[in-house]
């Protein structure tokens, strides 16, 4: 069963367990949406800092059109005219947590990735657009995986490297779909984390890889740089018996294809069969380890305690159990993470059933203490924040349904 309390509108946030168990009822309902599009408009994008300083949005127009928008270095708020981008009559979904993603390489190279929905519900194409000048024009869209079946491949996520390496790494079913099943159910737990690599700017990938069974079906996979340069996941995984706390890898390459072991990097301990669309941030720590976000539910003082948490990770990924807290905001949701030396930004969207309010919580002591810090407010529709970086600046962009907001994060 696939779970989702907000999808971009102001909802009563993350409060108590017993939503989460009202939720369950309404999924069914709302489970179709996030397979195909929503009759509302579709506000989730990507954001990105290109090389020249530019700060880059890629999402839907009214029209349901893929487009790119851009604002220069010195003056992020000022957006240009958006430009339509050619998907060859592709659907494209940009819904929350599944959303079209920007990556910036070396040698020009840009690409813009999308989840391309297909007819049966929760299946779909990871596609791609490539450039190899700057963004001024793109190629035609093609598939990114070798796998071809009419089933999940969702929710992907991309990156280049610090070598120029591009990696995307996706939700996919393909193991479930050929397990046996037990009377209609099939053995298999979840889906699974599948992987590949590119070394030319999305020309060519490499075959598709497995890093991990049993994942959560429907939430974002996040991505990082570790210190030596190769790239992280962290993802919501179904650890035994049915726990969907949170797996963390290094990711393997074709030379070396063997599994990297998946390290649980949270102990929240949820235990309800069913997905919250709510996936976890991971951002580089000047120590070599990570600083993470995650939404869970773990017992706490006695009782349920559903909230958005933050915690440090040990260079492997394991957690540091000391650091684990919840943000300060009951309503908070959909949280993202970003750091630099010493200064860390992790931002949310918080609602309260008429409002949606963007906060910050900022560090400069690498997340021994933070102080909190409210950004904006609106009313409608909205978008999750998207962090952005470019050295040590950062900026929260959050899109509603009039505008695209740019806040520079202030230390």
């Amino acid at each position: 069963m696939f779970l989702n309390l907000t999808r971009g509108r102001p909802e009563m946030g993350w409060r108590k367990q017993a939503l989460v168990l009202v939720a369950l009822l309404l999924a069914a309902a709302g489970a179709w949406a996030h397979g195909h599009a929503s009759p509302r408009a579709q506000l989730a994008s990507g954001v990105a800092f290109a090389p020249d300083g530019r700060l880059w949005l890629a999402g839907l127009n009214a029209q349901g059109q893929l487009f790119v928008q851009t604002a220069p270095a010195n003056e992020p708020s000022r957006w240009g005219a958006p430009r339509v981008i050619a998907t060859g009559g592709d659907t494209v979904s940009a819904d929350g947590e599944n959303r079209p993603k920007l990556a910036f390489g070396p040698q020009g190279w840009v690409v813009i990735s999308y989840t391309q929905p297909l007819a049966k519900p929760y299946t779909g194409m990871i596609r791609m657009l490539r450039s190899t000048d700057g963004g001024q024009t793109f190629s035609a869209p093609f598939t990114v995986h070798a796998d071809r079946q009419e089933i999940t491949h969702r929710f992907e996520s991309v990156a280049f490297d610090a070598r120029g390496v591009l990696h995307t790494v996706w939700i996919d079913k393909r193991d479930m779909e050929r397990a046996p099943k037990v009377g209609k159910k099939p053995s298999y737990t979840g889906a699974a984390i599948y992987r590949n690599e590119s070394r030319d700017g999305g020309a060519t990938f490499g075959p598709d890889l497995k890093l991990a069974d049993h994942s959560c079906e429907c939430c974002r996979i996040a991505l990082a740089t570790g210190q030596d340069g190769g790239m992280r996941a962290m993802w919501r995984h179904v650890f035994e018996p049915n726990v969907r706390d949170h797996g963390f890898a290094a990711l393997t390459t074709p030379a070396n294809p063997s599994p990297t072991p998946v390290v649980r990097a949270t102990f929240d301990d949820w235990r309800i069969d069913a997905c919250p669309h709510h996936g976890p941030g991971l951002a580089l720590a000047a120590d070599g380890g990570f600083h993470a976000v995650w939404f869970g539910i773990r017992k706490q003082g006695g009782e349920d305690g559903a909230a958005v948490r933050y915690a440090r990770l040990q260079a492997d990924g394991s957690p540091r159990l000391d650091t684990v807290r919840a943000l300060p905001d009951e309503g908070a949701e959909h949280a993202d993470v970003l750091a630099s030396a010493d200064r860390v930004a992790v931002v949310w969207r918080s609602v309260d059933g008429a409002q949606s309010t963007l906060k910050a919580w900022l560090s400069t002591d690498s997340g021994q203490s933070f102080r909190l810090v409210t950004l904006a407010s609106v009313k409608g529709d909205n978008d999750q924040p998207r962090l952005a970086q470019q050295g040590q600046r950062m900026v929260a962009v959050w899109r509603n349904s009039k505008e695209v907001q740019v806040h520079e994060i202030r230390f």
